[in-house]
């Protein structure tokens, strides 16, 4: 893919995936602007100043809120999403909470890019959500279910939704 002039905005831009997305780009790749969407402004504010570089635009906002989603996913290319409530035994001690992120907030993220017309729109996911065993890999196979259906409901717009599910790391 060629992201050379292209907007890319990230979800949860200052998380563990995050953070190294942005790096690896601000190194290899040509982009017009990435935009780091995060609810934490310490980490955007931490991240500002290790990265002093003009392309990159910080946004607080949580992706329960549809429309600040709707506000920053304007005129942008391509979209990562990353952000979610990923800790397993926090997950099953604040179940409506992790629901809330993980589906509702990826289903605004959804709805933000079919509005905005977002032509690709990649959504990472885990290897928990195969064959799940708890709440949190749940949450994440409903939203890789959505993030596929997506392209139901975009037909031959040109919209392209993906997921890939990102497994641990050692």
């Amino acid at each position: 893919m060629n992201f050379e002039n292209k907007s890319i905005l990230i979800t949860g831009g200052t998380g563990t995936f995050g953070k190294e997305f942005v790096e690896f780009f601000l190194k290899n790749k040509k982009f017009k602007k990435l935009i780091i969407f995060s609810r934490d402004e310490l980490k955007q504010f931490e991240m500002q100043k290790k990265y002093n570089d003009k392309r990159l635009r910080y946004l607080i906002g949580d992706i329960r809120d549809l429309d600040r989603l709707k506000l920053a996913t304007k005129d942008v290319d391509i979209l990562i999403h990353a952000a979610a409530l990923k800790h397993v035994p926090a997950a099953e001690y604040n179940p409506m909470e992790v629901i809330k992120t993980n589906i509702y907030g990826s289903n605004n993220v959804i709805s933000a890019a079919i509005e905005n017309n977002i032509k690709n729109v990649l959504a990472l996911s885990t290897d928990k959500a195969c064959n799940p065993i708890n709440l949190y890999g749940s949450t994440k196979l409903a939203s890789e279910k959505l993030f596929v259906a997506a392209n139901n409901i975009v037909g031959k717009t040109g919209i392209k939704f993906s997921v890939v599910r990102y497994g641990n790391v050692v």
